[in-house]
């Protein structure tokens, strides 16, 4: 199970909802310059990594998190289950090739982690298999920090009980019908299970060159203003810049 000194994923207060959502706006607007160094400078790349239990919030976070961004220096990519071709490769192979170029931000809703997952949780490989993928992953995200990728990884930490009521609500309002699958049902049965695998890999995958952080989600407004502080205060400390006129540009 998570470790109970982790975040309670409850621990938002309400009350503060209203700053919270004001000061999310003015992140928006920073990270949108932000962006827009990082494209110019082309000296770094940023790949955000973002994990959690279904209805935890993934694809909320990328909207409201990276609506200020200029869609032609981000990418955000979806890892369901591998295709045919995929399947044929190594786990890691097809997340290399969306890992983001310098000046690109890169999001991952799910991700290379699934392999240590879903495929656990369903036994779909043996233990010494998904085992040896927390030693792979980790060299996996040391090679790429030290090509100049900076990683993020949140695990967005949503309650049991939170989950159900967000479940009652795609069932309950025709417009967000299209979020549920039966399938979300059949996961949760293995709630458990699921909350082991994940402690495990936040345990044996937070590395000094790419550790993970816990983000409370019951909150949404939290969730999306903790994420958005994270991702901007990396970016400022990456501190890209705008690149001076070449030589001889200066009109004669």
């Amino acid at each position: 199970m998570l470790t109970p000194d982790w975040p309670d994923p409850s621990s938002a207060d309400p009350a503060g909802k209203e700053d919270g959502v004001r000061e999310l706006k003015g992140l928006r607007r920073r990270l949108g310059h932000l962006q827009e160094r990082l494209w110019a400078d082309r000296r770094f790349a940023l790949l955000v990594v973002l994990q959690g239990m279904d209805a935890s919030g993934k694809d909320g976070t990328v909207r409201h998190v990276f609506s200020g961004v200029n869609p032609q220096g981000i990418q955000v990519h979806s890892f369901k289950e591998p295709s045919a071709e995929e399947a044929a490769h190594d786990f890691l192979w097809r997340v290399h090739q969306a890992v983001p170029a310098r000046g690109w931000i890169s999001v991952f809703n799910r991700s290379h982690y699934e392999d240590v997952l879903v495929v656990r949780v369903h036994g779909l490989v043996a233990e010494p298999v998904w085992r040896r993928r927390y030693e792979d992953i980790n060299a996996f995200e040391r090679g790429l920090t030290d090509s100049g990728v900076t990683i993020l990884k949140f695990f967005l930490h949503i309650s049991r009980r939170e989950q159900h009521r967000r479940f009652e609500r795609r069932l309950q309002d025709p417009r967000r019908h299209w979020k549920f699958s039966p399938s979300d049902l059949k996961e949760r049965e293995h709630w458990d299970a699921y909350q082991e695998a994940y402690a495990d890999a936040l345990r044996e995958c937070s590395t000094p060159w790419a550790p993970w952080t816990v983000v409370p989600a019951d909150h949404k407004w939290y969730r999306n203003l903790l994420v958005a502080r994270r991702v901007v205060a990396t970016l400022e400390a990456l501190d890209p810049k705008f690149p001076d006129l070449p030589a001889g540009s200066a009109p004669a």
